[in-house]
């Protein structure tokens, strides 16, 4: 990567790789709820920027960056040699405040004299605007007020939001300059051989009044070491002796963690920095879905605040129908003052079934059914979606048409406006019926029939409603295995246009209905041959499209490009049917991409060359971390060990399989009903063998 991020919470800081905040054009600065609170922060050693020496991103909470010094000359006498002072800028945020400590340690033999400024601005930019989507009306930058200890740089939103950012200091500067660039700050030192002098800042946004609570710098940062490993010792524990998928396990789990927000309704994954730190219908939903056999109870925040947000209401503006689940909450300027239809943004299609299966699937790991019987008002209005607004023209599948003027014309994950395209290079008209979301739509509903009758309904007959939607799920199989199968190409097409006709371009989106268990037995091994031929897998993921097709660019967002959540999705479905040898291929080839990135994490996307080309070729403005990219190393966990649930007779299925250089796997602490599963698995001569450490789910384990 080439800047630094840090988050916790709803804050969140980009910087370049010395810790500046120096190209504000690049979307650099200090952010919360998609607004800019610092838009310039620079370090300079008698006037000078510093020489970068290192500059770390290994633990995502915390950042350390080490400087040094130019030569110093005045009046042509140098007063200073080069690399004689080093300058450690650590920082880190917690509660909703941005602290940094500047430590200068005086490497000189003689006493030296020296000075630091830091200077810094705020220019309140909305993250629209911040990233060149959209200009807009907006409100007034307030004069600089100095403090006791401290400058606030303020702003009248448009929105009636007041703003200002506080930048207070623990010990007094030699001096501190306001101009209309901003402000700075200035310490003289002066430290003998071997001496060191640390300097602390504190950057706080503060919305209408409200300031956050700044705690003393050693209590937050070990509340924050604390809440970290809280979240380790909380997840299942996995180790092996294979030691890249041990770093990009662990990788992934610290991902995720700086990835949670709350909203009020618990705990949830946002998308991913440094774009999409806000709550995303798919995104989330996705990566909570991942994130089930590691750490269930992300799913429960997740599913409580998709609830909140449920669409009540026709509004073309925003996309919104009733029952539909949100695609993206945005509450920056332009959103509160409605020059953006985000607050929030109902453009997705995938967004409602899949709330379904998490709820479902969330309810089989956790027997959590009280969750399911407060949400049954959320179920049957987000099903009625399905069933109305998501069939407006009785198609018999799920699709969707874009409304909104400065809306998102392909509403599936794959969004951007060239995705849809049939091989005739012409892109597909809506409303479109994409192959994945009639999976989706399929595997909610046979998850509902299967739980339904074991809640209170509140009324409701619910073994009437459990064989209707077991029927519908049926008819729906039929109507797509008709409809979708593409008998030339021994594939299922990617989508349905306007016309019914058939999107044949090959695509990865078929992978994901292998994980509804929806595909004839066939079929669906043809699906599970075609993910890792040569034209689809490169040596490092399954690809978005297949090489020969008309729209394919290994450069192309969706059209090409390797995206390691996709990758997933396809993962489980070929693990949970039984395609064990095609999985361990799958997570080959994303544990040899991960080899190749900076603290092995997988980025969002990159793009789709072969690895007989070379190493992966980064996609220039991926996401890292993204959550769902974190999280598809934690789906290698339950593909290798080949676990299926049978709610319905309380078995765990297990078929292990283990990826080339991997011979032992251990796991720990998983969590499955009101018990934990602890297993062994080993590769032997014979096959791959396993060992029942402890079992006190109350599951048995199904004879192989």
């Amino acid at each position: 990567m080439e800047y630094r991020v840090i988050k916790e919470n709803d804050l969140f800081l980009l910087t370049d790789l010395s810790g500046d905040i120096s190209d504000s054009k690049a979307g650099q600065g200090l952010y919360t709820q998609d607004m800019r609170f610092l838009s310039k922060l620079t370090v300079t050693i008698n006037g000078d920027k510093p020489i970068l020496l290192a500059s770390e991103a290994d633990q995502n909470y915390i950042s350390q960056i080490l400087l040094t010094n130019h030569d110093v000359r005045e009046n042509g006498e140098l007063v200073l040699w080069r690399e004689t002072v080093e300058i450690d800028r650590t920082r880190f945020i917690y509660e909703d405040v941005l602290y940094e400590t500047i430590k200068a340690t005086n490497f000189n033999p003689v006493r030296t004299k020296f000075r630091i400024s830091v200077a810094f601005d705020a220019d309140f930019a909305d993250m629209f605007i911040v990233r060149g989507f959209q200009n807009g009306n907006v409100g007034s930058k307030k004069p600089i007020r100095q403090l006791e200890s401290g400058v606030g740089i303020g702003y009248d939103g448009l929105d009636g939001v007041k703003r200002e950012l506080l930048v207070e200091w623990g010990e007094k500067p030699l001096d501190v300059s306001v101009s209309a660039e901003g402000a700075s700050v200035t310490y003289e030192m002066e430290l003998e051989p071997g001496e060191s002098h640390a300097v602390d800042l504190f950057f706080t946004p503060v919305i209408d009044g409200r300031k956050p609570q700044r705690h003393p710098q050693a209590q937050a940062i070990q509340a924050l070491r604390d809440s970290y490993a809280d979240w380790e010792q909380q997840s299942t524990a996995v180790t092996s002796d294979h030691d890249l998928f041990n770093r990009l396990y662990d990788r992934g789990l610290l991902d995720v963690r700086v990835l949670l927000t709350d909203v009020g309704e618990g705990r949830f994954p946002v998308a991913g920095l440094p774009w999409y730190a806000v709550p995303f219908g798919r995104d989330s939903l996705i990566t909570a879905l991942q994130m089930l056999p590691i750490h269930p109870e992300l799913a429960k925040g997740t599913l409580l605040t998709m609830a909140k947000f449920q669409g009540e209401k026709v509004d073309e503006w925003r996309d919104e129908q009733p029952g539909k689940i949100m695609h993206e909450l945005r509450k920056g300027e332009l959103a509160n003052t409605d020059q953006v239809p985000f607050t929030p943004y109902y453009g997705t299609v995938d967004a409602t079934p899949l709330f379904l299966i998490l709820l479902g699937e969330y309810v089989r790991w956790t027997d959590d059914k009280q969750l399911l019987e407060q949400l049954l008002p959320n179920v049957k209005r987000a099903l009625e979606w399905i069933d109305v607004y998501g069939d407006p023209d009785g198609r018999g599948f799920t699709s969707y048409d874009r409304k909104s003027a400065k809306g998102i014309s392909n509403q599936g994950w794959k969004d951007s406006g060239n995705s849809a395209v049939h091989r005739s290079g012409q892109f597909a008209e809506a409303p479109i019926s994409l192959a994945e979301v009639q999976g989706y739509v399929y595997q909610a509903k046979r998850l509902l029939s299967e739980l339904l009758p074991g809640v209170n309904g509140a009324g409701e007959n619910m073994a009437a409603w459990s064989s209707k939607l077991a029927a519908e799920a049926e008819q729906l199989q039929e109507r797509f295995e008709k409809e979708f199968w593409v008998e030339s190409d021994q594939f299922y097409a990617m989508a349905l246009d306007q016309d019914r006709k058939q999107v044949e371009t090959v695509t990865s989106n078929p992978g994901h209905v292998l994980m509804s268990g929806m595909l004839q037995k066939d079929r669906a091994a043809a699906v599970a041959k075609k993910l890792v031929s040569k034209e689809l897998f490169g040596g490092y993921g399954i690809r978005t499209m297949a090489v020969g097709e008309t729209a394919y660019s290994p450069m192309s967002y969706h059209n090409g490009s390797v995206w390691p959540h996709d990758n997933s999705i396809c993962l489980i479905g070929l693990a949970s049917e039984g395609f064990h040898k095609e999985a361990m291929t799958v997570v080959e080839g994303l544990l040899l991409a991960g080899s190749y990135f900076e603290n092995n994490r997988l980025p969002e996307l990159y793009c789709g060359y072969s690895a007989e080309q070379g190493k992966p070729v980064p996609y220039p403005v991926a996401c890292s971390p993204q959550a769902w990219a974190a999280a598809t190393p934690l789906v290698f966990v339950q593909a290798m060990m080949g676990l299926r649930l049978d709610y319905g007779n309380r078995e765990i299925a297990l078929r292990p399989a283990l990826p080339s250089g991997m011979n032992t796997l251990s796991v720990r602490r998983m969590r499955l009903g009101s018990g934990v599963l602890e297993i062994e698995i080993k590769r032997q001569p014979e096959g791959f063998v396993y060992e029942i450490v402890s079992n006190t789910t109350g599951w048995k384990i199904a004879k192989a």
